[in-house]
């Protein structure tokens, strides 16, 4: 798997943007939370899912989720 993958690759922006996909909001929704338009969040999450190797919000949110466990059990 890829083990570069990480969190890290993110910017502050985008990780705001991971966050309100996997507590499930629609584009619109993330538009009205962080102030931004619907086509800036599209192109954050195109982003997104191009740095993260994910083609799907699901995808992508299992992958988060992974990570973060990951990260817990090395912390432990």
């Amino acid at each position: 798997e890829n083990k570069s993958i990480t969190l890290e690759l993110l910017s502050k922006r985008e990780k705001e943007v991971v966050d309100l996909i996997g507590q499930g909001y629609s584009n619109g929704d993330i538009a009205n939370v962080l102030f931004i338009s619907e086509h800036t969040v599209k192109d954050h999450t195109k982003n997104i899912f191009k740095k993260m190797n994910v083609h799907s919000r699901f995808e992508l949110t299992a992958l988060v989720n992974r990570l973060k466990e990951n990260a817990l059990e090395v912390d432990d």
